[in-house]
Order: C-alpha cells, then sequence, then structure tokens
C-alpha cells in the first residue's frame, strides 16, 4: 500500500514550476506591453485618415473647408467652428442645427472630435490662413488643422515602432 507522503510534490518540484513559469511570463509580457502601443499608433493613423477624409467631404459639399464661422472665408477659422461644422447637420450656406433636422441635409460628418490616442486630447489647435504648420509638434492639443490647406496632423510627440514619427502620419 501506497503511502500519502508519496503523492505531494516535494518543494524541489515546486520551485522549478514556478520557475518555468517566471521564465514564461518574461518573455510573454514584454510581447503585451508593446501590443498596447501598437494599438495606440494604428488608432491614431485610422483618427487621422477619417479626420482628413470628413474635411475633404465637408469642403467639396460647402465649397469652403470647416473652420470658418458662418462658413464666411473672410473669417479668422476657430476651433468652435471646425468642430460645429463637423459634429452637426449644415445646409450648404453655412447655417447648422441639430443632427436629423428637416432641411438641413448635410452632415454632420463626425459624431464628436476623436481623442488623441497618444496623447487622450481631443482639442483641435487651427493654424490661421496666413500662418505655417508647426514644424514639431508640442502636444498642447489633440490635433492640428488648417482649414486652408485642409491639413489635418496629430499633435503628439513620439514615434511609432518603426520609427515613423507620429506627427508625420
Amino acid at each position: 500500500m501506497r503511502s500519502a507522503r508519496n503523492k505531494a510534490f516535494t518543494l524541489v518540484e515546486v520551485l522549478v514550476v514556478v520557475v518555468v513559469l517566471g521564465i514564461l511570463a518574461a518573455m510573454v509580457v514584454p510581447k503585451f506591453s508593446n501590443a498596447a502601443a501598437t494599438a495606440r499608433a494604428s488608432m491614431l493613423a485610422d483618427d487621422l485618415r477619417v479626420m482628413r477624409m470628413q474635411v475633404e467631404v465637408f469642403a467639396g459639399q460647402h465649397n469652403m473647408p470647416p473652420g470658418y464661422p458662418g462658413c464666411d472665408p473672410d473669417t479668422v477659422p476657430t476651433e468652435a467652428a471646425f468642430v460645429t461644422y463637423l459634429t452637426q447637420a449644415s445646409k450648404i450656406t453655412g447655417e447648422i442645427a441639430a443632427p436629423g433636422t428637416p432641411g438641413f441635409p448635410l452632415g454632420p460628418y463626425m459624431r464628436e472630435i476623436p481623442p488623441n490616442p497618444i496623447n487622450g486630447l481631443a482639442t483641435v489647435q487651427i493654424i490661421p490662413d496666413e500662418e505655417s504648420v508647426p514644424a514639431v509638434p508640442d502636444g498642447s492639443h489633440g490635433w492640428i488643422c488648417q482649414p486652408a490647406t485642409l491639413t489635418v496632423k496629430a499633435d503628439c510627440t513620439g514615434q511609432d515602432d518603426s520609427g515613423v514619427a507620429y506627427y508625420d502620419y
């Protein structure tokens, strides 16, 4: 008859299993942390693609880009006008209303301005017509837009796993 003592694991066997599990975890954990950064970079690229496309659609339908109050190209573009025109229904003349309002057939182009997945900010720095788009980001906003040139960029520093700066997406 076997004794109960022979059915138990020894301390050495338990330690070997713990060490093996620790080694496996050390190999797997960095892969998952890198996956999160890769996912954020993919979200950034996709958000930029959508925003750029919707800015172009608005510009095509209204014969001017979003951002100019009252759709008046003689005014200075603002963040409030940019966000409003992309997230509300409108007429070709630039009048706006809540989405689904009868008589306002255009838009909304986006439900909301998405937060930048790298820095978490959803604000938009609007660059006036006569100014240049910054050569480098400062990270103070989620996005940078110059309506006159239909330029939309991510206002975040850093680079992806391939070494491409987020600002250059």
